[in-house]
């Protein structure tokens, strides 16, 4: 006999929660990646916030602090890829925050 997963019905906080866990998990990304590389990128504790430049340390534990927030975030959500709209509140967070990074960032770094 098969386990069935009993599916619970999302309340709206939950969909606010998969926004926000979207949000955190792509906001980890560039300052985890340019941490490991070495490379210095604005974080909230650079002078002046944001616009200046942290060491690619403080950019590691922010990237990971923002990996850990979208995970809890995303684990009380009860999002599931078996709720369609819980799927494309996620994307649609991911792709709302990654434009939004891309605009603010535009200037920020060389190659």
């Amino acid at each position: 006999m098969l386990n069935h997963i009993k599916m619970t019905n999302m309340k709206w906080y939950h969909y606010v929660a998969t926004f926000f866990a979207g949000a955190f998990l792509v906001n980890a990304l560039p300052h985890f990646f340019h941490g490991i590389s070495g490379d210095p990128f604005p974080t909230p504790f650079s002078h002046p916030a944001g616009k200046g430049l942290s060491s690619p340390f403080v950019n590691v534990l922010w990237g990971c602090f923002n990996l850990v927030v979208g995970y809890v975030l995303l684990s009380v959500s009860k999002t599931s890829a078996k709720n369609k709209l819980s799927m494309l509140v996620l994307f649609l967070a991911v792709l709302a925050i990654s434009i939004q990074m891309s605009l603010t960032f535009v200037d920020k770094v060389k190659f």
